[in-house]
């Protein structure tokens, strides 16, 4: 089989998955704190062949099998404020990020969306009944909406009364943010070579929430690269199977 027909069927495959991350995109531009994703691409193996260019006999001409899409990553910039005025609401202005725990599992993550809630935990009071069961009671804490609480500066919840006092919201951040591992569309877990955990900051404004950082005209045109790209791709391979073709038939 002619290698152009390999070299076009990884192109049209990996065209489809670049169309995937910005189609992903463009289907989150109005989700709050959403970061845009990146795909990246390279080479695969090529070499140097000798051939003649400019009348020099010993030129080396690179020939390679095409390209692939090596990874993905994150564009963390900061999205524009949206002006909500809900008391519960909450935005960055600079970096850090929001902590959530799930009290469930003990995990914790990252977020840049400040859609908050309150949310009832049930907890005991260090007291037990007649029966020497332990007496729980229900408190409301801040939490995402999702069954997560929002961690204070000190990393505890943030418990909600009617003082009316400022939540002691705590902000976080890394030295760097490259290759956070995306749990969802909005949260993020860090590994080991974002750095150690420390106070962020950023300065926390209520009544706003972030906004999607997708910039909705630079996606339109990367799907359309995108596609303009896999027709390539897949040109190559029609092509490639009737020159296939041509010579078995010439064979026979």
């Amino acid at each position: 089989m002619n290698q152009s027909f390999y070299i076009g069927a990884v192109g049209a495959q990996h065209q489809l998955y670049h169309l995937n991350v910005h189609g992903d995109n463009i289907a989150n531009v109005n989700t709050y704190g959403f970061k845009a994703n990146r795909s990246y691409f390279t080479a695969l193996m090529y070499q140097n062949h000798r051939g003649a260019l400019n009348g020099q006999a010993d030129t080396q001409l690179p020939m390679g099998v095409g390209t692939r899409m090596l990874m993905t990553g994150t564009n963390q910039s900061q999205g524009g404020p949206a002006d909500t005025g809900r008391q519960l609401d909450y935005y960055i202005e600079g970096e850090g990020f929001f902590g959530l725990v799930d009290l469930a599992t003990g995990d914790v993550s990252f977020t840049r969306n400040g859609t908050f809630a309150k949310s009832q935990l049930e907890r005991p009071t260090g007291e037990v009944d007649e029966n020497g069961e332990p007496i729980t009671e229900m408190v409301w804490c801040l939490g995402d909406g999702t069954g997560r609480f929002v961690l204070n500066r000190e990393g505890g919840l943030i418990e909600l009364d009617d003082s009316g006092d400022e939540l002691p919201i705590g902000i976080f951040d890394f030295a760097n943010y490259d290759g956070m591992a995306r749990l969802d569309e909005t949260r993020f877990l860090p590994v080991d070579k974002n750095g150690n955990l420390w106070y962020g900051n950023g300065k926390l404004v209520q009544g706003c929430i972030e906004r999607s950082n997708v910039e909705l005209a630079d996606e339109i045109t990367k799907v359309i690269e995108a596609q303009r790209a896999y027709g390539a791709a897949l040109k190559m391979v029609t092509t490639s199977d009737e020159i296939e073709n041509t010579i078995n038939n010439l064979r026979n």
